[in-house]
């Protein structure tokens, strides 16, 4: 048989955050559903793009128990699929591209963005599958018995009555019916202008993760590239403190042999003294220093913390071309992850709103199936439905007006956020253009002074050493040496440091800080 349906009634409507879900839900006699709209579920995708620019804040479950391990260095396999590399034997020769890479590879945060990333288009999997045809099988069989006289009817109900010409007559209160059928069921969205909007609007929502995921690379790198140049720093502050320890333990020497041999007094031996363990003191910090910075680069390349580093790279140091505001501001405002981000949300926005304002239209569909039937003791026989629905919403006025205010209140919103973003934008590109200038012009002196103070130092000296003077000039000497060399090495690492967030301003930090740092 077939038949044609035409239903006016409401329809059903979930709203959400930024966007509505419309689901028409078709169903023929026998229960089954003959045509589906769009789930429900699919809601989460545009919820989901609404947070894109929050940290992504789920509970971390909780580890389960490691297997037993291993002799050799290889990595501990959880249970749960989680690897945890071990420590290798030695130092692991790193160069600061070789931290990015490992860093962009197996950064916790990035895996997470990597993770929502599936999440989010696997809701676009499920937004989409509402506007294909849904097309299923099934086969059953059952037995049945049925107590008519449970049901109302008695012995002698149907006497008296024929059929083909042939009396019923008496009829046994317990039947038993065996049967079984296979059919196969299709439905297909013919008209649904709401359910194709927020399809739309979820593939926008993955282009926004996208985005985050990048944005997320650039923070990366920034954070390893820093970690990378303070170690570096660390590095030189313990070169420059070991040298001034031994240079203070020939002082002391010669201090000492001078009080034995008549030709100098105690306040000079005691005076190197100090100065000698107070250099020992600036060691030891220098030392633990390093220690703790490589500590936090292996965190943030989600290596084991203890993990010995040996980096193989050089403090980099180049003038940097100086870019004009303009060109900088043109190249953020396409280049920058986080406005783009907003950018895709807003679109995800409008095509929410104009989601609900097509929620008025009609929406049509189709569906049916076609299968055989067959009953123990007699022909097997096939049967069909084809069916159309057309839903209209009648009474459903102050939910979208609802909705739509929500939806609107959601794309004015978004657009602030734009506009003050990008203003953000240019006041970072600024600011990081003044630390880069003023970076430079520190590097400068303080290379200067370490020259003034090496050349007093040497003077100090040779006076000290001739017999001419006492200590006490060499000791200051050496303090203002310590102070311009600690000077310079700071210089260096905020000058790097401020190229390379100049490069995280402008947006192109994770494709171009080889340039910036001048490597």
């Amino acid at each position: 048989m077939t038949r044609i349906w035409l239903i006016s009634q409401p329809q059903k409507a979930h709203g959400t955050l930024i966007g509505v879900i419309n689901e028409n839900v078709m169903k023929d006699d026998m229960g089954r559903s003959a045509a589906r709209g769009l789930s429900v579920a699919g809601a989460a995708v545009l919820i989901g793009a609404s947070a894109l620019g929050h940290a992504v804040g789920q509970e971390t479950p909780a580890a389960p128990l490691p297997s037993a391990p291993s002799a050799t260095q290889r990595p501990l396999v959880l249970t749960g699929g989680l690897v945890i590399e071990r420590e290798q034997p030695g130092a692991v020769r790193l160069t600061l591209d070789d931290a990015i890479a490992t860093a962009l590879r197996q950064n916790t945060e990035i895996r997470l963005r990597r993770d929502q990333e599936d999440f989010v288009h696997g809701q676009l999997l499920t937004v989409g599958n509402a506007l294909a045809p849904n097309i299923s099988a099934e086969v059953y069989a059952q037995a049945q018995e049925i107590d008519l006289a449970a049901l109302g009817f008695k012995p002698g109900t149907l006497t008296g009555f024929k059929i083909n010409g042939k009396a019923v007559g008496m009829v046994a209160p317990i039947q038993k019916v065996q049967d079984s059928a296979a059919q196969i069921n299709l439905s297909q969205a013919v008209f649904n202008v709401p359910a194709f909007m927020l399809y739309r609007a979820a593939r926008r929502a993955v282009e926004a993760t996208n985005w985050q995921t990048l944005n997320s690379r650039g923070g990366v790198v920034l954070a390893t590239g820093g970690l990378y140049l303070r170690a570096l720093a660390d590095a030189a502050q313990v070169q420059n403190a070991a040298g001034l320890v031994k240079q203070d333990e020939l002082v002391y020497e010669h201090a000492k042999a001078a009080k034995d041999a008549g030709t100098g007094i105690n306040l000079d031996v005691l005076r190197a003294q100090v100065d000698l363990q107070m250099e020992q003191q600036a060691l030891v910090q220098a030392e633990n220093a390093e220690a703790k910075d490589k500590v936090a680069l292996n965190r943030e390349m989600n290596q084991p913390a203890g993990q010995n580093l040996d980096l193989v790279d050089t403090v980099p140091f180049a003038e940097f071309d100086e870019m004009s505001l303009e060109d900088a501001l043109k190249v953020a405002y396409v280049r920058r992850k986080d406005l783009r981000g907003l950018e895709a949300q807003l679109e995800v926005a409008e095509a929410a709103r104009k989601a609900v304002r097509y929620e008025r239209l009609p929406s049509l569909g189709v569906g049916g199936y076609y299968g055989v039937v067959d009953v123990v003791g007699s022909v097997a026989h096939g049967n069909f439905v084809a069916e159309g629905q057309m839903q209209v919403p009648i009474f459903e006025e102050g939910t979208l007006r609802g909705q739509k205010e929500v939806a609107v209140a959601q794309e004015r919103g978004l657009k602030q956020q734009i506009e003050s973003t990008r203003a953000s934008i240019e006041a970072e590109i600024k600011s990081s253009m003044l630390d880069v200038d003023s970076a430079r012009e520190l590097v400068k002196v303080a290379r200067s002074n370490v020259e003034l103070a090496s050349q007093a130092l040497s003077d100090a000296t040779l006076r000290f050493t001739s017999g001419v003077d006492d200590n006490l000039p060499v000791v200051r000497a050496q303090a203002a040496l310590v102070g311009a060399q600690t000077q310079v090495i700071q210089a260096e690492f905020q000058y790097n440091y401020a190229k390379l967030t100049l490069a995280r301003d402008t947006g192109v930090v994770e494709t171009e800080y080889k340039q910036f740092l001048g490597r």
